[in-house]
């Protein structure tokens, strides 16, 4: 499973992130994304369950990875969210391990359509989204280094550099 690029400071998987989620992302095939990860209490809204906020964050972040993902050869892919519909169907709960996946729905080069959802570890469904990831065009991305922005594949132990 390729393990994907994250950054330094965005607070899903930023590795520099003090108050951040740290997430790591791993594709299983194109198109794919999952990730791992026990939520702290410090992101609940009511006792023991993850604010719907941090929720959406997360289903964000894994459903745009899922069409961002970097390829051999080809510019990293950089999109913003240009909608994202989530529905909760259980409480998630916090120091739990959780199971996030996202997957492309559809692509059009410049639009694209994902998904994401959490589960816990017996395999129930928590959460869900579908979005729509648009291209941050070129001219805003000029100039600027993915890597000197600390987009890059870190270490597994514990993400830090």
């Amino acid at each position: 499973m390729k393990k994907l690029a994250t950054s330094s400071y965005c607070f899903v998987c930023g590795r520099l992130n003090e108050i951040g989620l740290h997430l790591e992302f791993y594709s299983p095939e194109p198109g794919k994304v999952e990730a791992v990860t026990t939520v702290d209490k410090r992101f609940q809204g009511y006792p023991g369950v993850v604010h719907g906020g941090i929720i959406s964050a997360i289903l964000d972040e894994i459903s745009g990875r899922a069409v961002m993902m970097d390829e051999p050869g080809k510019e990293t892919r950089f999109l913003v969210t240009a909608r994202l519909d989530v529905r909760y169907r259980r409480p998630v709960p916090t120091g739990e391990e959780l199971q996030v996946r996202g997957h492309l729905i559809k692509d059009t080069g410049r639009v694209a359509t994902v998904k994401g959802e959490i589960f816990n570890q017996a395999g129930l469904l928590l959460a869900e989204a579908e979005g729509v990831m648009v291209n941050i065009p070129d001219q805003m991305l000029a100039g600027h280094d993915p890597e000197m922005m600390g987009w890059k594949v870190y270490p597994d132990e514990g993400g830090q550099p």
